[in-house]
């Protein structure tokens, strides 16, 4: 069974979005903030990290960086989900590690087809 972990701060879209990934098969561990990011993603050590810029604690962009200089988890990719979706956001999420970026508001449906192409499921 494939392994994400979901980064994001709003009650609404984490619960959406991991009941969604429940249905498909996939395990999914949600943190609500940056640090709390990191230590899950260190101890679970998923296929895919689903990250949102914005958190409380520890900055997106931050957390990315910290991931993809950890020995533990720099080759997980990560998708950065968010609303800051002007090319200088962009950029940064890129230059921090970001293997990925899916703008909000997303399509719950087309972005789970996402999740699985990249997942190769």
């Amino acid at each position: 069974m494939k392994k994400v972990v979901l980064i994001e701060d709003s009650k609404v879209l984490g619960n959406a979005l991991v009941g969604a990934l429940k249905v498909e098969g996939i395990e999914a561990h949600w943190a609500e903030n940056g640090v709390a990011g990191v230590q899950t993603a260190k101890q679970i050590k998923p296929d895919l990290i689903l990250l949102d810029l914005m958190l409380p604690k520890l900055s997106g962009f931050d957390v990315c960086k910290m991931l993809k200089t950890d020995n533990a988890t720099w080759r997980i990719p990560v998708v950065v989900m968010s609303t800051l979706s002007d090319p200088e956001s962009r950029d940064r999420a890129t230059e921090a590690g970001a293997d990925y970026f899916i703008p909000k508001p997303y399509d719950l449906a087309d972005t789970l087809k996402e999740i699985k192409k990249l997942l190769k499921l």
